[in-house]
């Protein structure tokens, strides 16, 4: 009996000694997360995202100028909108300028001959050209900024990130205004010229379109 007791004592010390050893050892390693099932820990598929293209061929062009966008009709140096224009007659300034950018985007683009076909879809974000007051004084710039996307013509699944264009243009004023229309450089004629170049070299070159910096107009019409 003594023995049994003797036998059972020195199991009952073995196992408290082992779970104490095993408390210690468990506070000393390092966290690990628990290991996935192989379904869930499967490699992300690639994205299809290529940045940038630069041997394309338009196919489609799709310009939107969101109903948000505020407009101004205030005959100030600096009108306080989103969208600025007087180069046609009063009316749905949001369709102008839609309709200024869909010749400017196809203008560009219709000479390019690349390899990969591709849709273009421009969503205009700010549109600001000269007042009267601007044109026939001092000038100033035509703040213009659009979101370019590229995506294929037959899937519409996405080829590049948007990405965001800065496309301003120095606005005549005065003298210089007057003698450009005379030659039928109105600033209808320049600002569509003008983005058909921008487009032209941000779907022809890595680097994209460079925004000129154009002094301190140029910065008061971002505010």
């Amino acid at each position: 009996m003594k023995r049994m007791k003797l036998v059972l004592l020195l199991a009952m010390g073995g196992l408290v000694s082992a779970c104490a050893n095993t408390n210690v050892a468990s506070r000393n390693v390092p966290f690990e997360a628990p290991a996935l099932p192989f379904a869930q820990s499967a490699p992300v598929e690639a994205t299809s995202l290529v940045a940038p293209l630069t041997d394309v061929r338009v196919d489609s062009v799709t310009v939107r100028v969101p109903r948000a966008l505020s407009v101004s009709e205030a005959n100030r140096y600096l009108p306080k909108a989103d969208i600025v224009w007087r180069g046609d007659a009063i009316g749905d300034r949001h369709a102008q300028v839609a309709a200024i950018f869909d010749t400017a985007m196809r203008r560009g683009t219709d000479p390019l001959s690349g390899t990969v076909p591709v849709a273009l879809d421009v969503k205009v974000l700010r549109f600001h050209a000269l007042s009267e007051k601007a044109r026939y004084t001092v000038g100033g710039v035509h703040n213009i900024n659009f979101e370019l996307t590229l995506r294929n013509p037959k899937t519409g699944a996405l080829l590049t990130e948007p990405r965001l264009v800065r496309a301003d243009l120095d606005g005549f004023g005065g003298q210089q205004a007057l003698q450009a229309e005379a030659r039928g450089l109105t600033q209808k004629v320049r600002i569509t010229n003008h983005l058909a170049e921008v487009i032209r070299q941000e779907l022809t070159t890595v680097e994209g379109y460079k925004n000129p910096q154009l002094g301190f107009i140029q910065a008061m019409n971002q505010i």
